[in-house]
């Protein structure tokens, strides 16, 4: 990658990682499927902004539409709506590292569901590796600390799956020639048009006490850096550089997320967390496999 490519991957993981620390102030206000509502319609708004800005165009057929409403719901409306309500529970530095996970599950997923995405033996071993980390988070003292912590941290878990579910699935796009913008742009519409309803059923957001104006900020970054110009971005590096330096995103997010909660929330990270995020780190490592491939070449 470029030195520009590389300051573009830093920040991209910065505005992930932001994405934990913003959420983490907004839960003190709001209720999850409130903050997952706005954070998507305020990330479909800026998107198409920017599609009609750059004179890019939104495929209207129906096949393809229906698409953007599984990707919306697997992608967006389930992970969010698992990380937002975790993030009740947890830190944001503890959920960005279970969320890590997420490329240990899409290796797995794709190795059941595609023909040309098989496990290794390196990527089997970082799958391993990988699991012992959340083993080690999740162990005995996430249950002593109660059990609604541990499955707030299953939740995050949870949220990984799924990505690494909208992973395989947003493969058919390229088939369907529909440009990555668009599919960003599609999926948060769609994500917005499905979250509407379950706000307004189990939300009742008109019952609700006006959030601070902290929350409101944190929001707006939410929906327009951390959701909205985190995919214009996060499209850029992938033109430039390609999926797999795209991929190093996943070891720095949960860095600056930790950072971010230390510094501005008051979060306190465990033993156990920073064990279990150096074995996750390992077991990417194995996964993306690039290591070892240059030691076979020296």
């Amino acid at each position: 990658m470029t030195t520009v490519e590389w300051f573009m991957l830093i920040g991209l993981s910065v505005i992930f990682g932001g994405s934990f620390f913003f959420t983490g102030v907004i839960v003190q206000d709001l209720p999850p499927k409130t903050i997952v509502f706005f954070r998507v319609l305020i990330a479909a708004l800026a998107l198409h902004f920017f599609m009609i800005v750059t004179g890019r165009k939104m495929p209207w057929n129906g096949t393809i539409w229906a698409a953007f409403f599984a990707m919306g719901l697997i992608n967006n409306v389930i992970p969010f709506s698992l990380i937002v309500w975790g993030q009740t529970q947890i830190a944001s530095g503890v959920a960005s590292i279970l969320n890590a996970t997420t490329p240990l599950f899409t290796v797995m997923i794709a190795h059941a569901l595609t023909a040309d995405e098989k496990l290794s033996p390196s990527r089997i071993t970082g799958v391993i590796i990988g699991f012992i980390g959340v083993a080690v988070m999740i162990g005995g003292g996430a249950i002593a600390d109660g059990m609604i912590t541990a499955l707030a941290q299953f939740a995050c878990i949870g949220a990984a799956i799924s990505y690494g579910f909208a992973g395989v699935f947003g493969r058919r796009f390229k088939r369907m020639a529909v440009s990555p913008y668009a599919v960003a742009t599609g999926q948060v519409t769609a994500s917005t048009v499905i979250m509407f309803p379950l706000m307004l059923l189990f939300d009742q957001p008109w019952t609700l006490a006006a959030p601070s104006l902290q929350s409101i900020f944190a929001l707006l970054a939410l929906g327009l850096i951390s959701t909205a110009f985190a995919y214009i971005l996060f499209f850029k590096i992938l033109d430039g550089a390609g999926a797999t330096n795209l991929s190093l995103v996943t070891f720095l997010v949960p860095v600056s997320a930790i950072f971010l909660g230390i510094v501005f929330l008051g979060e306190i990270l465990l033993p156990r967390h920073l064990a279990g995020l150096a074995l996750i780190i390992a077991g990417l490592v194995c996964v993306d496999g690039r290591v070892f491939k240059r030691r076979a070449i020296a």
